[in-house]
């Protein structure tokens, strides 16, 4: 297999090489084997970068909102012509099948097309005066120069959640992508160049977190930082970040909890739910992490899950029928089978797999543990693999006091017909996503955490604010 090579930073719409820099090696997760490398930047490549985005801001920022809307749909027609290719990236690099791949490439035009829309109708505020004796007002204007630091699971979603606001709203960035899956959001980034979006206005850094974040965070010239990532980064960014006053947008980790009750459509949660937990590997944020279970439905639940876990292959690529797709990294490997072992060690049931599969590449079996309880690794902390975990509740003041016990709250589940314990789930369950007999999730449809899970909003209308300043106007009426 061919590899694919980006040697230094985007800067003003070209690559630039930093002197002595050495090269990151990208390891397809599917086969283990190396499939491309970057270059290893530190703080000189950062600033530079930062440098380029204060040059730009000024002028992408006052360009019409028409002429800016022009040229992001050069580039996302850009951007859709290079899809095969872009999608075949994000195979070598995450292991994806093919129709997860294509769902996380094709999240950036649409982001750029959304966002957009939402832009043009994003209209201020006439306010009236008391004493009848101004014109008053409200402005948006672009925040400026935004620090976005992403992660890997889904490379291209976290790279649209975020460019698509920025460049709607006029504001400028760097953008430092995972150095685990970086090949796939390089070249994304590099076919901005003939769009008509300036030289600055976006540009990539590539290299570790520990020698690139802090010099971003760092800097007085970002005035938003935002990620898609854990807590501990999230923590990072803040506390690196506190040499002016930034502005934040952090969707950080999630301990999500599901409640199933005894008066559900059983046979929809199991489905909603084990899809969900295997997709993309378990590597999702709103993934099922603790799954609590009525106690008169508990053993029907878990040997319905685990008739359709043991129905999964492994593979990459091909995604006919129920594919589970390798982890990550060997890294990440060994920490999920340290969570079944310690959970088993703690007195938990393996309903089934909690090994590595028997094949080449970071796979882990589809795996069920039972009767977990809040001392074991994987009921406190997230889990982010194919680890499905459940646990018996018998009251609903039971549940809601489990699903809450987390200083997580990005999203919930609950399934239920009844419409009592749904309001009770909306006044109650602690998540920013709060979601009811279904797995809901849509680009007009605000996403983000409450507690450590973050604050500020991605996608949906919503988001935009983040990118904004929101000024006002006043003026006073000639004699008064």
């Amino acid at each position: 297999m061919s590899t694919t090579a980006f040697k230094g930073a985007f800067i003003n719409n070209a690559w630039v090489e930093e002197a002595g820099a050495s090269d990151i090696s990208v390891d397809n997760p599917a086969t283990g084997k190396c499939c491309g490398t970057i270059s290893a930047l530190t703080a000189v490549s950062a600033n530079a970068a930062l440098e380029a985005a204060k040059s730009a801001a000024e002028g992408w920022g006052k360009m019409s909102m028409n002429d800016r809307a022009t040229a992001i749909a050069a580039y996302a027609a850009k951007l859709r012509a290079h899809r095969e290719e872009i999608v075949a990236l994000l195979i070598q690099e995450t292991g994806k099948v093919t129709g997860n791949a294509e769902y996380d490439f094709d999240m950036l035009p649409n982001c750029l097309d959304f966002h957009v829309e939402e832009a043009k109708r994003n209209y201020g505020s006439v306010i009236p005066s008391m004493d009848g004796g101004a014109l008053s007002y409200t402005k948006y204007s672009a925040v400026g120069v935004v620090a976005a630091v992403l992660t890997w699971n889904f490379p291209i979603l976290n790279l649209a959640y975020k460019l698509g606001p920025i460049l709607a709203t006029g504001c400028t960035t760097v953008i430092k992508p995972s150095e685990v899956t970086p090949l796939a959001t390089s070249r994304c980034i590099e076919l901005i160049t003939g769009t008509g979006i300036p030289a600055g206005v976006v540009n990539c850094v590539n290299g570790t977190g520990l020698a690139l974040v802090q010099p971003l965070c760092a800097s007085k010239i970002p005035r938003l930082l935002t990620t898609i990532g854990s807590s501990v980064m999230g923590r990072r960014m803040i506390g690196y970040g506190a040499t002016s006053i930034k502005r934040f947008s952090l969707e950080l980790g999630g301990d999500c909890p599901v409640l199933i009750f005894a008066d559900c459509d059983l046979e929809a949660a199991v489905n909603d739910i084990v899809g969900l937990k295997y997709d993309n590997g378990g590597q999702i944020c709103v993934s099922p992490n603790r799954v609590l279970v009525e106690r008169s439905v508990y053993e029907k639940f878990i040997e319905m899950a685990a008739a359709k876990a043991k129905g999964y292959v492994h593979g990459s690529g091909a995604d006919d029928g129920a594919v589970l797709q390798p982890v990550c990294s060997q890294q990440s490997l060994d920490r999920l089978v340290g969570y079944v072992d310690d959970a088993v060690a703690k007195g938990a049931r393996k309903i089934c797999g909690g090994a590595k599969a028997d094949r080449e590449g970071f796979f882990l079996e589809a795996t069920i543990l039972a009767d977990t309880t809040k001392d074991m690794k994987c009921s406190c902390e997230e889990i982010f693999g194919p680890i499905l975990t459940v646990q018996p509740f018998e009251t609903a003041d039971e549940a809601f006091t489990k699903a809450n016990d987390s200083d997580m709250g990005l999203s919930g589940y609950v399934y239920t017909s009844s419409l009592a314990t749904t309001l009770r789930a909306e006044e109650e369950l602690m998540c920013g996503n709060v979601l009811i007999n279904g797995i809901i999730y849509s680009i007009e449809l605000p996403h983000g955490g409450v507690k450590e899970s973050g604050y500020g909003k991605d996608i949906s209308h919503l988001s935009l604010r983040d990118y904004y300043e929101i000024r006002r106007v006043s003026i006073k009426r000639s004699g008064m």
